[in-house]
C-alpha cells in the first residue's frame, strides 16, 4: 500500500507523461531502442561494488536507468504495452512502483492509437 508521499509521486510522474500522449507507439518504440541506455550493453555488466545483498526491483531500476535520455518514453511505452502487468525494469521505476502508477497514468486520459504511419512528433 502506498502512503501519500508515494501518491503524490506518481500522480507527478503521470502527469509528466501527459507530454507523451498523442506520441504513437511506433515512434517511442523507436526512440527507446536508438537512445535507451539499457539498449547497449555496458562493458561491466556484473554487479556493483557494494551491492553483495540481492539488489532489489527499485535498486536496479536506479543502477540501469541513471542517465537515460528517455525513462520517459520508456516508461510510457511499458505502460501502453503491458498496463499493471508489466514485469521488470522500465522507464526507471520497478514494477511494483508502475503497478501502483498505473491507475493514475489511466486518469490522465487516452493516447494515441496504435497506428502506423504518422508524423512521430
Amino acid at each position: 500500500m502506498t502512503n501519500s508521499y508515494d501518491d503524490l509521486r506518481l500522480i507527478g510522474i503521470a502527469w509528466r507523461l501527459d507530454r507523451l500522449r498523442w506520441v504513437p507507439r511506433a515512434a517511442l518504440t523507436e526512440l527507446v531502442q536508438r537512445d535507451g541506455s539499457c539498449m547497449w550493453p555496458s562493458p561491466a555488466d556484473e554487479r556493483p561494488p557494494g551491492h553483495e545483498h540481492p539488489i532489489t526491483d527499485a535498486e536496479l531500476a536506479a543502477l540501469l536507468c541513471a542517465g537515460c535520455p528517455v525513462q520517459d518514453e520508456c516508461l510510457e511505452l511499458k505502460l501502453r504495452a503491458e498496463g499493471e502487468h508489466t514485469l521488470g525494469v522500465w522507464g526507471a521505476l520497478s514494477q511494483d512502483d508502475r503497478r501502483e502508477l498505473h491507475p493514475h497514468w489511466l486518469r490522465r486520459g487516452e493516447r494515441a492509437e496504435d497506428t502506423e504511419g504518422g508524423d512521430a512528433w
